[in-house]
């Protein structure tokens, strides 16, 4: 994987940075320029302790063994995660997730019912697909969501995540971006399957970006957050089983290795919910402006 990652630096290097050209003879550049901003406007970023980056675990869809796995491992170690969670999985658990709102975790919608692209077999299936439906349907699905929230496990609702990570209805020139409609109803709205920490000073709420964790190795996990720490950024780590299993499953072995190592204060990490960093950060961003 390093080896990956280092040949990816490498190719965006060498597509990306250039030598200087004069912008008359180049109109894209002369494009480019006009919306330019200093890098050194979102350079540096101060957390609590001292810490050099945020990090925040995250877990969708209210999987059963979110409940009967991660819960136990996640309260053992005195972490607080972040759950995106749909109303029918949490009725099949609703005592679990009731306790997990009293151990402080964060509750965040991820509607009500889970539609991506339906190029996913099992929607389809369905008859379900984001190119089918509107910002109507889909302000509806969230609406459904929060109330089940506020409802069964007495937590209001400002955390929203991506189904599949995917921010779009609608299909072709009909295509429209659903992100201004989660930046209305959320405070905060993460994405899912990135290939980038966030810029504290620079990240859109609305649009936080959060990297995988199921089928990782420890090492796998420990060698991505070290590439991506560049700048104090805000890490987001995104799963969705806990136990031992396939592709879509963090291993609970691995995830204790990884509360451990970004626990112990010599690694400079401040590990804490989507929610609580994002507040933060948003605090901090306002004393500056």
């Amino acid at each position: 994987m390093k080896l990956n990652l280092l040949c990816s630096a490498l190719f965006l290097s060498s597509v990306f940075i250039t030598n200087p050209v004069n912008a008359k003879e180049t109109s894209g550049l002369a494009h480019a320029k006009k919306v330019s901003v200093s890098a050194d406007a979102y350079q540096g970023f101060i957390y609590p302790n001292q810490a050099q980056n945020a990090i925040s675990l995250s877990f969708d869809d209210a999987r059963f063994s979110q409940i009967d796995v991660g819960l136990p491992l996640l309260n053992k170690l005195g972490v607080k995660a972040t759950f995106y969670v749909v109303p029918n999985a949490v009725e099949e658990r609703l005592s679990g997730w009731q306790q997990a709102v009293k151990s402080g975790h964060e509750i965040a919608n991820h509607t009500a019912n889970h539609v991506c692209s339906g190029n996913f077999e099992w929607l389809r299936q369905k008859g379900l697909g984001l190119e089918q439906l509107d910002l109507a349907w889909l302000a509806e699905d969230m609406a459904i969501g929060n109330r089940y929230i506020e409802e069964k496990l007495g937590v209001t609702v400002t955390g929203f995540a991506y189904p599949c990570g995917h921010t779009f209805v609608g299909q072709g020139t009909q295509t429209q971006s659903y992100v201004p409609l989660v930046a209305q109803k959320f405070t905060v709205g993460r994405t899912w399957n990135d290939e980038t920490g966030n810029n504290p000073n620079y990240v859109d709420m609305a649009q936080v970006a959060a990297v995988r964790m199921d089928g990782m190795s420890f090492e796998q996990l420990k060698e991505q957050i070290e590439f991506m720490r560049v700048n104090n950024s805000w890490i987001v780590l995104a799963g969705h089983e806990v136990g031992k299993g396939d592709w879509y499953t963090v291993d609970a072995k691995v995830l204790e290795q990884l509360i451990g190592y970004l626990n112990d204060p010599k690694n400079g990490f401040w590990l804490d919910t989507v929610a609580n960093v994002a507040d933060y950060i948003e605090q901090k961003r306002k004393l500056t402006q």
